[in-house]
């Protein structure tokens, strides 16, 4: 018998269409579909819009677990519909029955069962939205907020900066910073990398020198590029560089790193996962911020362990957008000081939930800061009135 005496009794995979959640699928007038650079932007036909090469079509995977009592917790991530059948087909046998607290036996064993074929990306997708489903049903269970259950606040409320294409108007509605898509790679050469100069001298003459200025690479560049970049802004007094390489090229992490000279902070980690990943660019790369994606680096049980490890080499963890999910997480730990929200109007002009309209009570930023609730597990519903299909056990979706 289990401690709070109830088990999970059900597992429930869903698909969310077009819209509704899945930010990477807002529509050609949006600002996160226009040209940004991207690894595939060295491809001319794939350049002009990020959904030219598909990055929407995965769709976000919700899954819900359900507990003896009809507690439903809520988890979300991306992966659609592959992720959603790995939900059903495999991880499901590792949660039903289960007590609903045996929240780190269930990670342990989704993980080293799918050892084989996934480790990051699309299999972690689904670990990391099964995990915050269990977490925000054991909230619901023991009727509080998941921060109270990972340790406590450590502050009232969370600064935040804001990633989009205006931070000028970011710092008008109260956040501390503002972070760019970086718009131009090395394939436009040293004719593109004065154009992204001329943004951030015109940006900085907007918003002053107090504003922090940040460029997120969205994993686009190589390492020359990526150097030239980085001396350049930091003449401007930008904080940080974000995300310059593939995940996995920590040689070049490290490389720049070692050329920042502490003027500058390197960051990175958004599409990285698990401990291992991260402890590569804590231990080898010496990178300044570490950005986990708690949607996709593991989950929160995960998340907490990559934080564990930071706060011991003395690093920040930011973690990349995921709205209420990372800000429990944040404001539990003296190394996590600001975190990020990501403009999701068209026109990056006005503060909209990060999931909406998927889900019910998501709370945002106020004149830039976040204050979290009582409410349990991670506070938030999802809304009825989205369209969600079930991805059933034995469904093929391929």
């Amino acid at each position: 018998m289990g401690a709070t005496g109830q088990f999970i009794t059900a597992v429930r995979a869903y698909v969310v269409g077009g819209g509704g959640g899945d930010y990477h699928d807002q529509g050609q007038k949006h600002w996160i579909v226009n040209e940004i650079a991207t690894p595939m932007s060295i491809y001319p036909e794939y350049k002009k819009t990020r959904t030219s090469f598909g990055i929407n079509l995965l769709k976000t995977l919700v899954v819900e677990v359900e507990t003896t009592k009809g507690e439903v917790g809520i988890g979300i991530s991306t992966g659609g519909y592959p992720a959603a059948w790995i939900v059903t087909n495999h991880l499901e046998r590792f949660l039903i029955g289960q007590p609903v607290e045996n929240i780190e036996k269930m990670w342990d064993q989704m993980y080293r069962a799918t050892m084989y074929y996934g480790r990051k990306g699309l299999v972690m997708n689904a670990i990391s939205a099964v995990d915050l489903a269990l977490w925000d049903a054991l909230g619901k269970v023991r009727k509080e907020p998941i921060y109270s259950m990972i340790g406590g606040l450590v502050r009232d409320e969370q600064p935040c900066y804001a990633t989009g294409p205006r931070p000028d108007l970011a710092k008008e509605m109260g956040f501390i910073g503002g972070k760019m898509p970086l718009q131009y790679g090395q394939i436009d050469g040293e004719e593109g990398l004065e154009k992204n100069m001329e943004k951030a001298r015109q940006m900085r003459e907007r918003v002053g020198n107090d504003f922090w200025l940040m460029w997120d690479c969205w994993m686009a560049l190589d390492l020359p590029y990526a150097q030239k970049l980085m001396d350049r802004s930091a003449e401007l007094g930008f904080k940080w560089v974000e995300e310059c390489f593939n995940p996995e090229d920590y040689w070049s992490y490290k490389e720049l790193k070692g050329r920042a000279d502490n003027k500058i902070m390197v960051s990175g980690g958004e599409h990285d996962a698990t401990r291992y990943g991260f402890r590569m660019l804590i231990e080898f790369c010496d990178i300044d911020i570490l950005q986990p994606d708690v949607s996709w680096c593991g989950g929160l049980t995960e998340l907490i362990k990559i934080g564990n490890i930071a706060e011991s080499h003395g690093k920040y963890v930011v973690p990349h957008g995921s709205g209420v999910y990372s800000y429990h997480y944040v404001m539990t730990k003296t190394n996590s000081p600001f975190a990020e929200y990501l403009m999701m109007s068209p026109e990056a002009d006005h503060v909209v939930p990060q999931f909406y309209p998927l889900l019910k009570n998501e709370f945002v930023p106020v004149n830039g800061k976040v204050k979290l609730t009582e409410e349990p597990g991670f506070g938030v519903e999802l809304n009825e009135t989205v369209s969600l299909q079930e991805i059933k056990k034995g469904v093929e979706v391929f």
